[in-house]
């Protein structure tokens, strides 16, 4: 396939009976489906809803694990936002920290410095997280991990989601209340023009993040 695309792996566990102890034994098998990908989400903004749902803690299973039962969590949260007629869900985390949205890490920007939470806050350690906060510091940005409030999101300059599929993402308004004038900011704008080139390997500098294919 030469364009675009989404490639998808599982594993999963076999013919193993109904026990719940799973041991190296258990039979585990491998599926990997690709289909054409286009963006998921609009590139000029969505809409998100701070779910009433919150994200699982680490105490209770695996946060960094990206297991097929984990994202009941994300389902519900975004079930709850569609339901609202939001694009997509914020959940907070058990402390009532921002945590992340279904499927995507969280940033926000405040005077020009650009945040996003923790793991501590059960956020997954995204590829494409890391990834921006590496290159957002050769822009001249400002870019830390740090815990982020309820009140610190809704009253941010400028709001973006990252992810493999989302890409980075701009959020424009939270709850029915816009964020910053309420349309794209002008960091995210950079960061997402930034990202595109080296995806596209423009950048020669980060060509060592690609991965041929064909």
């Amino acid at each position: 396939m030469k364009k675009s695309c989404y490639i998808r792996p599982f594993y999963f566990i076999g013919e193993y009976g109904i026990n719940l102890h799973v041991t190296k034994k258990a039979p585990t098998h491998l599926s990997v489906f690709m289909f054409p990908f286009g963006d998921l989400f609009n590139k000029n903004g969505i809409t998100a809803g701070i779910s009433s749902w919150r994200k699982f803690s680490d105490a209770s299973t695996p946060t960094q694990a990206k297991m097929g039962g984990n994202y009941l969590n994300s389902i519900i949260a975004t079930q709850e936002a569609k339901r609202k007629r939001f694009d997509e869900a914020i959940l907070l985390d058990m402390s009532e920290n921002v945590s992340e949205a279904p499927g995507e890490n969280i940033f926000i920007i405040k005077n020009k410095h650009i945040i996003t939470p923790p793991i501590s806050s059960s956020a997954l350690k995204g590829i494409t997280r890391d990834s921006i906060l590496k290159y957002s510091k050769d822009l001249g940005l400002k870019a830390s991990i740090k815990n982020i409030k309820k009140n610190q999101l809704l009253s941010a300059d400028e709001v973006f989601l990252s992810g493999t599929a989302a890409e980075i993402t701009p959020i424009i308004k939270i709850n029915n209340k816009k964020v910053g004038n309420g349309k794209v900011g002008d960091i995210t704008k950079l960061l997402m023009s930034s990202y595109t080139d080296i995806v596209m390997n423009k950048n020669k500098k980060y060509s060592h993040w690609l991965t041929k294919v064909y």
